[in-house]
């Protein structure tokens, strides 16, 4: 069995922590072997300032399965980490950029079985020189780096209850509506119908389709694009022999007895997804990255500055985005 490759996300967030106490909670949970990609110095003083009593050990990822039951196996970085919990720092981008990049190399190399990664800060990633809007494009940017052929990231999260993907991300919402595009929408479906059979296991996934305006845009009466462009792109998607149906209301898309009649909601923009499945179960969601050729999952919260090193964040998230990346690589066989 290979490990799983955790990256340390932004170090003055709450990624340390969550990441020292999953390895506490590993027999309760039944968490399968992980190794961080992290600065051990850094680690130790994190776990000593939090009181948590987690020895490490430095280590190769392909040594990390054999002592992860007595030790946190810890694959050091060249970057060395600056603590100071609560406070972004553009000092440590370096490392944390390092991180993410190896987590995905190690994966791509069959060192380790799948990516998870602890929440960053864009602002000081940004002031570094970062120019990827987020760790989805950034992942997507690897993917083409290491593979050469195209990548497509495309963001879902996966809860108990409900798995909601944005077809545009980190977009404005005035800029929305000029973004989103019939071909856009397929593609975002065609990938969303793909990883669901290969990596979830459903074998014939239902999409349902979210329309953009109030209504699903009341017949024209509330704006164009849920005729103009949503409900010809899921005609084609139909046409192909993808089950996917809409525009609907987003409204009535998320009580109980709506989820059960599809596998994935398709939603047009950022908080039309994210909103309702964090609703559901904030604490158990989990940030999936499809269509690329790696596993990879992240906790669904972010770095939460305001309680870095308090002691006090839960680690529900990461054990959930950790036992997910497990099922789907034992899903999928690995990589793609």
């Amino acid at each position: 069995m290979l490990p799983l490759a955790l990256s340390i996300g932004d170090p003055s967030g709450i990624g340390p922590e969550i990441i020292l106490k999953a390895w506490l909670e590993r027999r309760r949970h039944e968490l399968p072997p992980f190794y961080l990609l992290g600065d051990p110095a850094f680690v130790s003083a994190r776990a000593r300032s939090l009181g948590l009593d987690v020895p490490i050990a430095e280590t190769e990822p392909e040594q990390a399965v054999v002592g992860f039951a007595t030790h946190l196996p810890i694959s050091p970085l060249d970057n060395r980490l600056t603590d100071n919990p609560g406070h972004a720092e553009t000092v440590n981008a370096a490392g944390v950029i390092e991180a993410v990049s190896r987590a995905v190399d190690d994966t791509m190399q069959m060192r380790s079985a799948a990516v998870v990664t602890a929440p960053i800060a864009k602002k000081p990633l940004y002031d570094a020189g970062f120019r990827y809007p987020g760790h989805t494009e950034f992942l997507g940017h690897l993917a083409v780096e290491i593979t050469g052929a195209p990548a497509k990231p495309v963001m879902m999260l996966a809860g108990p209850e409900l798995r909601t993907i944005p077809v545009t991300v980190h977009e404005p919402l005035a800029t929305v509506p000029s973004t989103l595009t019939r071909e856009l929408v397929e593609e975002t479906a065609r990938i969303a119908a793909r990883d669901l059979r290969e990596r979830f296991g459903i074998a014939a996934p239902r999409l349902a389709i979210a329309g953009l305006n109030p209504h699903a845009g009341e017949g024209g009466a509330m704006g164009t694009e849920d005729n103009d462009i949503i409900a010809p792109a899921i005609q084609a998607l139909q046409a192909e022999g993808i089950d996917a149906f809409g525009p609907l209301p987003a409204d009535t898309m998320f009580h109980a007895r709506a989820r059960q009649g599809y596998d994935a909601a398709l939603c047009m923009y950022h908080d039309q997804a994210l909103i309702p499945v964090k609703t559901v179960a904030f604490d158990e969601t989990v940030n999936v990255t499809l269509g690329l050729p790696f596993i990879r999952t992240s906790p669904d919260h972010g770095t939460a500055f305001d309680i870095a090193s308090k002691g006090i964040a839960r680690a529900d998230s990461m054990i959930a985005a950790i036992r997910l990346a497990r099922e789907l690589a034992n899903n999928a066989g690995g990589v793609r």
